[in-house]
């Protein structure tokens, strides 16, 4: 099993609206770094739900990946904002995932918090100039943000 820290605005696709869906495609990633994050996951992996580029950004809650990667269909499609026309069926371009919901943090962990913890000093979202939406988390990385999260 892998760990990830994956990122959303809250205003697009917040923790609340996996809640709603239970099971829902993590879609519209257009970074080649993240898209093979992305074809990375595997079944059974847990993810942390990051709220991005909001008055304060951080961790939310926690998801499962319920599907491994597959062709995000919205590259396919003219009239959506993530269409690719250089993506065909034959040669798929973007990949998605599918994430099952985990649960909600009653405490949000927020970046601020985050980048003061020493044991996270190489993940790529505590370093500065990183705007990936989504990265691997390390074993214990995780471990030092559960217990964190524990604490709040």
């Amino acid at each position: 099993m892998a760990y990830w820290l994956m990122k959303s605005e809250p205003e697009t696709f917040g923790i609340e609206h996996l809640k709603a869906r239970g099971t829902a495609l993590w879609d519209g990633v257009r970074n080649y770094q993240a898209r093979n994050f992305l074809r990375q996951m595997a079944v059974g992996d847990e993810a942390l739900f990051y709220h991005s580029n909001t008055k304060v950004p951080g961790i939310v809650g926690q998801m499962t990946i319920s599907r491994a990667g597959y062709p995000d269909p919205t590259q396919f499609d003219p009239h959506h904002k993530y269409y690719d026309p250089k993506s065909t069926l034959d040669n798929p371009r973007w990949t998605g995932v599918d994430v099952k919901f985990g649960e909600i943090w009653s405490k949000q962990l927020p970046l601020e918090q985050l980048r003061l913890m020493p044991e996270l000093e190489s993940l790529a979202l505590v370093r500065r100039g990183n705007r990936l939406s989504l990265m691997p988390v390390s074993p214990a990385e995780w471990q030092a943000i559960m217990k964190k999260h524990q604490s709040l």
